[in-house]
């Protein structure tokens, strides 16, 4: 069984399209507009594994905060569809990942129950267009269209860069890990269900 999901959501600030494979090999391409976000996005198809394809045109004469969230919300969108019913996924995931003096962990639960810890504090910047204060909103944006529990901290870092990276990073591998299958086809739950 293929999975794999295709989104599409269009609004007055956002036109945005996410094609997206579980069981890829890591091959990923951004275009919003945005050229340290589509690295980011790019990065997070990498290290998960899955073949990934962002495209958003967005207000950006306004602000990057709509082609942001709004990339999370389909990217979430694109994660539930492709996922099914979990049925074999390994369902719970956690890294620390490091990133020169960078260092953040991510844990993860694919439940269907939506629920964010966001404990990265680092000084706000901006990085080429990308302002590093919209991070937590991609990721919360993300998590309650996946419906997933992520809790994101940082252990240690100084650079915005590093971390808005290592935040990726981890966030890719514990995503490529939960999703992951497992050989067996029961849904992950003694509810029997996600």
């Amino acid at each position: 069984m293929s999975r794999t999901a295709s989104v599409s959501r269009t609004t007055k600030e956002t036109d945005i399209r996410v094609e997206l494979e579980l069981d890829g090999s890591g091959r990923s391409s951004a275009d919003t507009g945005i050229p340290f976000f589509d690295h980011m996005l790019e990065q997070l198809g990498r290290h998960a594994g899955w073949d990934l394809t962002i495209t958003c045109k967005g207000d950006l004469e306004v602000d990057g905060h709509h082609t942001v969230e709004d990339c999370g919300i389909v990217l979430g969108q694109a994660l539930l569809e492709a996922l099914g019913d979990k049925a074999g996924v390994r369902r719970f995931a956690s890294v620390v990942v490091p990133l020169d003096e960078a260092a953040v962990e991510v844990a993860l639960d694919l439940a269907g129950r939506t629920f964010v810890v966001y404990e990265v504090e680092h000084p706000y910047e901006t990085i080429g267009d990308f302002d590093t204060g919209l991070l937590e909103d991609f990721v919360r944006a993300f998590a309650q269209s996946a419906r997933i529990t992520i809790h994101v901290r940082l252990r240690s870092g100084r650079s915005p860069h590093h971390i808005a990276e290592a935040t990726f990073k981890a966030m890719a591998r514990a995503l490529g890990d939960a999703t992951a299958r497992t050989g067996s086809r029961d849904v992950p739950s003694t509810k029997g269900t996600l």
